[in-house]
């Protein structure tokens, strides 16, 4: 796809199936790694993820959410209690701020209910359009693409898009597949940025997608 062109054409769409299709099948059952019982849970835990991993957003959720088990119970948290329990996140104050804001925003709004609507889910502080959209495909199984440095990465790689701004990046990927693909479809490129396409070091000369990749910098295989 181009950076003029509007709508994909059929080479392009043909190219996006068979790419999803095979991290389909590399991955058949994938969700998030984040540990949650419900979507309040969700939204925190997937905040608090931002620069860090999600095994260590797990070792800290447990504590969080025993203390706090609701929106209303933290939206009245001590913020210096909450940072705390987030220290080992990074960030944390930045983190603390964001989680009990949106908390509040939650109460007062919404009743401490998260919505199910990508617009409202944006309007609560410290939720962008990537939190809200993992919140809307893990939590319910909604149409929704979260762009995280994997997947613009990925995307880009593969010639799926010329952008590098995420919103961008989601509006070529919602147009080259139907609503039905979209959830389970970040996550599907989350991991194989993970396991394959790595940053610096791709894995090229392993990669299910080699035939299908333009990216001009392989990685080749280690003698």
């Amino acid at each position: 796809m181009t950076a003029a062109s509007s709508e994909p054409g059929p080479d392009a769409r043909r190219h996006a199936r068979t790419i999803l299709g095979r991290l389909e099948k590399r991955y058949p059952d994938i969700g998030t790694a984040l540990d949650y019982d419900d979507p309040w849970q969700l939204l925190v835990a997937t905040v608090l993820s931002a620069q860090t991993t999600d095994e260590n957003v797990n070792r800290v959720t447990p504590v969080l959410f025993e203390r706090w088990p609701d929106a209303e119970a933290l939206a009245g948290a001590d913020p210096e209690e909450v940072e705390q329990v987030v220290f080992s996140t990074g960030f944390y104050r930045q983190k603390t701020t964001s989680i009990l804001e949106l908390s509040q925003d939650l109460v007062e709004r919404f009743a401490g209910e998260v919505p199910r609507d990508l617009d409202e889910l944006t309007t609560l502080r410290g939720v962008g359009r990537k939190t809200a959209s993992v919140v809307l495909a893990e939590a319910w199984g909604l149409p929704a693409i979260a762009v995280d440095t994997h997947v613009k990465r990925v995307a880009g790689r593969l010639g799926m898009t010329t952008h590098t701004d995420p919103v961008k990046v989601e509006r070529d990927l919602r147009s080259l597949y139907p609503e039905k693909e979209w959830p389970g479809l970040s996550m599907r490129f989350i991991q194989f940025g993970r396991d394959t396409c790595d940053a610096r070091t791709p894995r090229c000369w392993e990669c299910v997608l080699v035939d299908r990749c333009p990216y001009p910098d392989k990685t080749p295989p280690p003698t």
